[in-house]
Order: structure tokens, then sequence, then C-alpha cells
């Protein structure tokens, strides 16, 4: 019943191949060579493609209470939004939490306020990548770590 619903009209893929996603429908897994019609009509533009990183974060050492940003720039079409993940967990930032000391900004890079380190709780130290996303795919970061400089 549901392909009865689905209208697709005219397909040009080379053989990287469609999937189909329940949520969003159909996703095109090769940026390059399409031109398809989902559900809502809109069609695919040639000149849309996935996601690619073009600045990867660099590991930074910072003293505990200081500012830092780990750089990420990614480009695509339609522009691919961004989300960071630290040791694989997605992180908090000021546009899920208006009181986070961590601020996604519009060119992708993670702000950090301060940096928060204690003695059982070290919430920023970690390993981090940036995963840039449209609907045609994604493109994660190199690894970066943020280490707290120790006092001496």
């Amino acid at each position: 019943k549901l392909w009865k619903r689905v209208r697709v009209r005219f397909v040009s893929l080379a053989f990287y191949g469609i999937f189909w996603d329940a949520i969003s429908g159909y996703k095109v897994t090769n940026s390059a060579l399409a031109e398809l019609l989902f559900f809502g009509g809109s069609r695919l533009r040639q000149e849309d493609y996935a996601p690619r990183i073009v600045e990867h974060p660099s590991d930074l050492i910072v003293s505990k209470g200081e500012p830092a940003t780990l750089n990420c720039k990614a480009e695509g079409r339609p522009n691919p939004t961004v989300e960071w993940y630290k040791d694989g967990e997605r992180v908090e930032t000021d546009r899920d939490n208006p009181r986070s000391h961590r601020m996604l900004l519009p060119s992708g890079s993670l702000f950090f306020l301060r940096i928060v380190h204690g003695r059982r709780s070290k919430p920023d130290e970690g390993s981090y990548v940036c995963v840039a996303r449209n609907y045609l795919g994604e493109a994660v970061s190199h690894n970066a770590s943020l280490e707290v400089a120790r006092a001496v």
C-alpha cells in the first residue's frame, strides 16, 4: 500500500542507488547523478550535492575557565546542518539550552565561553567530531581532542 502513495516520475541514477528512509522518504546515496521526484513533488536538482568538510577541527590544550573554539566548516547544497559529538555523544549547545556554555557558531564551529573542568567532572575534555548533514548524506570531520592544561 505504501508504494501506491509514492510517485516517482523520473529517475536517472548511477547504480549507487537510493534507499528508503521511513521518516523522510527516498535518499540518494550518490550526490552527482540524480534527478528524482520525491513525495511532495520537490525535485532533486543536479546542482545539489552531499556535504563535505572543508575545515577540520584541530587538537586543543586549553586552561580551565578560558574560552576555546573547535573549528569546523562544511559545504554542500542545500547548506548542511552541523552537529558536534564528544566521545560519541551529541554535544548540547546554546541551541538546545540557552544556558549552555557551548555555542554553535553560524560557521559550524563550536565555541566554549569557558572550559569547565573539575576534580570529579570533566565535561569539556574529550574527543570531538563535527557532523554535517543534508538530505543527500553526511560528512564526518577528523577527531580533535580537547585537553585541559594541568596547573603547575
